[in-house]
């Protein structure tokens, strides 16, 4: 499947509905997130986020229903980077489900200035099988009160792979065993560690507004020999997870 063209990888999330089930919360942006420069980072908008999936799924009563999700794509949109001191509200709705995933919105906006908005392709999944599972009807009544699209589809964005040939450098990438999830996966916050990474070298493309993109295509465990490929071209980054030059997960930062 060809990957998405420039224009379509940079389409605008689905704004906030009018009315259905808008989860909201919030909390205080925490030292430990914060980057050199006082900003919230990628990392903790990851763990931010998954922590108000946990909180939505208690509030809808549907956490131990549905407990095990993982994500397959994560889109950020950093319009305004939200710095400390800060308080951050989280909002939360369903932009499009079907029977077994659904994609997922969270925005933020910092007391003191910042915007981010995120969206998440989630799949529920029966945790003794590994397999996805059907969401309830209660889910999907409640989710799909904030969207119309509930014939969802899953297509990848990052297709096309960078090449070692192209690449500029490799560089490793050695695995914690608190990286590790209770899946025995490396949990998706890790990999925007490795994001972070590779931005450091391009301080530049973080000062304006950017989207960054992560997508997951088989799991990382422990105890595997993890390494960062990239490419830079301009105004846009990408990044590949490789083990033994298969590619584990892709992702992509570009200027907005």
């Amino acid at each position: 499947m060809p990957e998405l063209s420039p224009a379509e990888l940079m389409t605008p999330l689905v704004a906030a509905p009018n009315q259905g089930y808008v989860y909201e919360t919030g909390w205080r942006l925490g030292t430990s997130d914060i980057d050199e420069h006082r900003r919230l980072r990628l990392d903790g908008v990851a763990r931010y986020i998954q922590e108000v999936g946990a909180e939505h799924l208690a509030d809808s009563q549907l956490a131990e229903v549905h407990p095990h999700w993982i994500v397959l794509r994560t889109v950020v949109d950093v319009l305004e980077p939200i710095e400390i001191p800060s308080e951050i509200t989280f909002r939360r709705w369903c932009a499009g489900l079907s029977s077994r995933w659904c994609n997922m919105r969270v925005q933020l906006l910092g007391t003191q200035g910042g915007r981010i908005e995120t969206e998440g392709f989630w799949i529920c999944m029966n945790k003794d099988t590994l397999t996805p599972s059907r969401l309830t009807d209660d889910c999907v009544r409640r989710f799909g009160s904030t969207t119309d699209d509930h014939r969802l589809k899953w297509r990848p964005w990052l297709t096309e792979s960078i090449g070692a040939e192209a690449a500029p450098a490799t560089i490793p990438f050695p695995l914690r065993r608190t990286d590790i999830d209770l899946f025995e996966h490396v949990n998706n916050t890790i990999y925007w560690h490795g994001v972070h990474e590779i931005l450091g070298q391009i301080p530049a493309l973080d000062q304006r507004p950017y989207r960054a993109v992560l997508e997951y295509r088989s799991p990382i465990r422990f105890g595997e020999d993890l390494s960062l490929r990239y490419q830079i071209d301009g105004d846009t980054v990408r990044v590949e997870f490789t083990v033994r030059e298969e590619v584990r997960a892709a992702a992509m930062v570009r200027a907005l």
